[in-house]
């Protein structure tokens, strides 16, 4: 039998997850969920989709396998809690919490259940990401001596109409959230790299004075649009991350890393990567455009090959039926291992879609412990709820706690 998946949730980012989880050959079952029967009766309909139910706590009570959580940011760690408390493996959207109090809560309950908890965090499989694990695995590096991250999202590119949205009429209140209460989309960047954590940080924060009011009066006191911050990094290395929400530029998430041997940028102008020889320098813009990938000719996920057509027939059905390709991926995306069933359905913020849920539906399946689980998800969230504080005691040097290495389990 497939997984049984509730989806928690029915509003705007979800409306993405929603056909992935339904096509997965690893899935039997998709259970929406929505305090708001109008959302829930959209997504139904859209999606045809017959299971519902009312509430996260209706839905911990039925024979669900797994819980996705799409629900408003600050929602997300005492919701992740109450469903692995229920014995659910858990998906959660960033950010896995917004307290330190709350991450030390969802790695407690992770550590006592036998559930597989994954944090949807998009950045781990960017093109810019994926190149830079691969040349660091390879020690194309050296030693890494400095990393640096960034998530540029202006008020008015969007951000107005998913505040309001999240936050109903006194939206300004939620809005005003801390910049560094949601580092992941940076933090993860670095970390799931190296595999360095962060172990001391330095913060500065920039006043906002604008007009509409969000960072004047909210419900964390924070005046702050933009933060940056400084860390030190397990591995001896420097770490600088940026989170700016008032700022002109037309958005971006990306990184660099520098180590003793060679170096990787990204900028307004591309990316690159380079060597202190001078031997290689290599524009990697092609290589990193998400421009989609045909699917392979192989079927990564599918029935006993001893019972399936071997003129592959059955594979070219599923690749006929849509356009053949996985949208919005790159020539580094490792698509072959992607459902063909995946083949030109939603895929978005830089191709990572399609692989965050295909990881998670096969470390739920075969009970192994997905990327971004709750071990990870802290050691990506801890820095920023530090560095937070931090600003507010003018770039005072703080810790950063860490909560250790996942337990070894059979």
């Amino acid at each position: 039998m497939g997984l049984h998946v509730g989806i928690v949730g029915a509003g705007a980012f979800a409306q993405s997850f929603i056909p992935l989880f339904k096509a997965h050959p690893l899935v039997e079952r998709v259970v929406l969920c929505d305090l708001d029967a109008e959302k829930l009766a959209y997504s139904t309909a859209r999606f045809e989709i017959g299971d519902t139910s009312p509430s996260l706590e209706d839905l911990c009570g039925t024979g669900v396998d797994a819980v996705c959580l799409f629900t408003q940011n600050w929602l997300h760690g005492p919701q992740a809690v109450q469903a692995l408390e229920a014995g659910k493996d858990v998906y959660s959207a960033v950010p896995p919490g917004i307290s330190v109090d709350e991450i030390e809560r969802l790695v407690a309950a992770a550590t006592a259940s036998d559930a597989v908890y994954m944090l949807g965090e998009t950045s781990y499989y960017y093109p810019g990401v994926l190149y830079c694990r691969e040349q660091y695995a390879r020690g194309a590096f050296g030693r890494i001596v400095y990393g640096q991250a960034e998530y540029y999202h202006d008020w008015d590119h969007g951000l107005y109409d998913v505040a309001r949205w999240r936050g109903g009429e006194n939206w300004r209140e939620t809005a005003g959230i801390p910049p560094m209460y949601y580092p992941t989309h940076s933090t993860s960047q670095i970390i799931s790299v190296t595999g360095a954590r962060m172990t001391q940080v330095s913060c500065q924060g920039f006043r906002d004075v604008h007009e509409d009011g969000i960072y004047r009066v909210n419900d964390w006191s924070n005046p702050f649009s933009n933060q940056s911050a400084l860390y030190s990094m397990s591995d001896g290395s420097v770490c600088r991350i940026n989170e700016f929400r008032r700022v002109g530029h037309p958005g971006c998430v990306r990184m660099g890393l520098q180590g003793t041997e060679g170096g990787f940028e990204q900028s307004a102008g591309g990316a690159a990567w380079m060597r202190k020889d001078g031997t290689r320098v290599e524009n990697l813009d092609n290589l990193l455009a998400c421009t989609g990938q045909p699917v392979s000719e192989r079927d990564p996920i599918g029935s006993d090959p001893m019972e399936r057509d071997p003129t592959g027939s059955d594979l070219m059905s599923k690749v006929t039926a849509s356009d053949g390709t996985h949208l919005g991926v790159s020539a580094v995306h490792p698509v072959e291992r992607l459902p063909a069933a995946f083949a030109g359905l939603p895929n978005g913020h830089a191709g990572s879609h399609q692989f965050l849920v295909d990881d998670f539906v096969r470390a739920c399946v075969n009970r192994t412990l997905p990327p971004n689980n709750a071990w990870d998800a802290a050691r990506y969230m801890l820095p920023g709820l530090v560095a937070h504080e931090s600003a507010l005691r003018s770039g005072a040097l703080l810790p950063v706690p860490d909560l250790g290495d996942p337990p070894d389990r059979d």
